[in-house]
């Protein structure tokens, strides 16, 4: 691939364009993939939120079981099923009409939950036999920073801000390169596969520095948005004074 060089308005729009379209026809696929399950547990009478509960609960039980005893390859498969459940429980509402807000803020919630799992299950695994307290601490800041980043959208967006802004490490982003390389680093111990581990390390550097990136990005953007709205809000009370000055005695 040829390097390209262009401004930097351009660069985000191209960033921005690929992560739509990539999202776009992974959800297609997934779609198509899930719908017939998903179709199967609504005749057996599931809900959309229990799906949630149990995938999250899944999650938590691979990344709290495996992780902390270095089992990355093993844990990340179970991971890996239960993961899915994010996508099946919003086809399973899709399909009945239920999509709601308490449905969008109990997924929300969870996924939350279940990103706080993994990164705690890495991390008992570096302050414990891993014995590495420099990448207990950037696992940590992985957990603190993924939390803040999805924090400063919502409360962004619930004082009235739109927050656009497409950040260069967001949910998705942070668990595919997480879950990825450490799957990939459990092959050392699982397969006796020399020196990948390096993978998950490697993978914590790139998401630590990437949620930082990305919160910056977050709080820049969202300050020029408040910025631009007290603005507007007083350019609007200034006319209303006029007009009430200029109106009949």
């Amino acid at each position: 691939m040829g390097l390209r060089v262009a401004a930097p308005g351009a660069a985000r729009c191209d960033l921005t364009f690929g992560k739509a379209m990539l999202n776009k026809y992974a959800r297609a696929f997934f779609t198509r993939v899930l719908t017939p399950f998903a179709a199967f547990l609504l005749r057996m009478r599931v809900t959309p939120d229990a799906v949630t509960l149990i995938g999250t609960a899944g999650v938590m039980a691979g990344a709290l079981a495996f992780y902390p005893r270095g089992e990355f390859f093993w844990g990340t498969v179970v991971i890996t099923l239960f993961v899915f459940s994010d996508l099946v429980d919003g086809n399973m509402a899709r399909q009945i009409g239920s999509s709601s807000r308490w449905g969008a803020f109990l997924d929300s919630t969870l996924d939350r939950v279940a990103d706080a799992a993994i990164f705690t299950g890495i991390a008992l695994w570096y302050a414990g036999n891993g014995d590495n307290l420099v990448l207990c601490s950037v696992t940590l800041f992985c957990l603190a920073s993924g939390q803040v980043v999805s924090y400063t959208k919502a409360r962004g967006e619930s004082i009235g801000l739109p927050v656009r802004v497409n950040g260069l490490v967001e949910r998705a982003e942070r668990l595919v390169i997480t879950l990825v390389l450490a799957g990939f680093a459990g092959w050392e111990r699982t397969f006796d596969v020399p020196h990948i581990g390096l993978l998950l390390p490697l993978a914590l550097w790139v998401v630590a520095i990437g949620s930082l990136v990305t919160l910056i990005q977050r709080v820049v953007t969202i300050r020029r948005e408040s910025a631009e709205a007290d603005a507007e809000s007083r350019e609007q009370e200034r006319r209303r004074e006029q007009e009430q000055g200029s109106g009949p005695a």
